[in-house]
């Protein structure tokens, strides 16, 4: 036990900054917007999180500038492919390339700084709860943040009137629009919302989980939570396992890098990539078997309007 909880604790906070990605694109996913820019929108967030909170010494500031810049960015996907109907999937991988080399050059200045980040806030009475306080409960507010978020949108897009017209511009836009629902503000809305979310876990990478800024420290978190939202089927609940079990694999190999294993260490690092090609390996069976579902009906599909009499 002693040996299980250290690796447990490290899970979950290496799996946050995945779930806040996760989450961000499943909002976005769910209203029919595909982004695949998130590697560039964690490493903007991360950046400019780690500069506010650097230049100002205060970590919530950071966190908050990260989302207004990926607001931002998402802002700038939802202009190509909702209002020009551009190609989503090339979208997506230019707003990764941007912000890959934007992130690099507006930080280059800053690599080697550190701050006292966000401090941990030990949840009374669920703290001192046997090995499950330590692993969930003794952190810092900014992750307890991504327990909220997912209880939030676990209620929002089952229980609410607003969820549930953004599940019917996902999956029929067409209907959705013939109820009077505007096609094209649901999906510049949680377009916005979801990569500034995706810009929050990145910010948890600089401002939390290392307190430092450095090149391409997301390492590759994004594609892994674009995997995961195929893996959760587009349900926030199954994010989070998805989340912390890659966050266990990257732990796990972390710990054995510092045992002193005889394994090279690149193959070690490889660890938490070979588990999502492997996930990605067994969905792809299990959707040639028709047993994937959950996919928005509109994924990815610019929507026109017909004008009406």
């Amino acid at each position: 036990m002693e040996i299980l909880v250290p690796i447990l604790t490290a899970a979950v906070r290496s799996g946050t900054p995945i779930l806040y990605a996760t989450l961000g694109e499943i909002l976005t996913e769910k209203v029919g917007v595909l982004n695949l820019g998130l590697e560039g929108i964690m490493l903007l967030g991360a950046c400019s999180g780690f500069s506010v909170a650097y230049f100002t010494g205060n970590a919530w500031l950071g966190v908050g500038a990260a989302f207004l810049v990926g607001a931002v960015m998402g802002l700038l996907h939802a202009i190509l492919s909702v209002t020009f109907k551009g190609n989503q999937v090339v979208s997506g991988l230019a707003i990764t390339m941007f912000g890959t080399g934007a992130s690099s050059l507006l930080g280059r200045t800053m690599v080697g700084f550190t701050i006292p980040g966000l401090p941990k806030v030990p949840v009374p009475y669920l703290s001192d709860i046997p090995v499950l306080g330590k692993v969930l409960f003794d952190h810092d507010l900014l992750l307890y943040g991504s327990y909220v978020l997912v209880l939030f949108f676990c209620w929002f897009y089952s229980s609410t009137r607003p969820g549930l017209y953004l599940r019917a511009v996902g999956d029929n836009p067409r209907a959705a629009d013939a109820m009077g629902i505007s096609v094209d503000k649901n999906r510049y809305l949680y377009t916005m919302v979801g990569a500034g979310i995706v810009a929050v876990g990145g910010a948890y990478l600089s401002v939390s989980y290392t307190k430092m800024w450095a090149e391409l420290m997301s390492s590759g978190r994004g594609w892994i939570a674009v995997a995961l939202v195929i893996f959760s089927i587009w349900n926030p609940a199954r994010a989070v396992l998805g989340a912390y079990l890659f966050g266990g694999v990257e732990a796990f190999q972390l710990r054995l890098q510092a045992a002193g294993t005889t394994i090279p260490a690149p193959i070690l690092m490889m660890l938490p990539y070979v588990m999502t090609i492997a996930v990605l390996f067994v969905i792809a069976i299990r959707q040639g078997k028709g047993i994937i579902f959950g996919a928005p009906a509109a994924l990815g599909t610019p929507f026109y309007r017909e004008e009406r009499d």
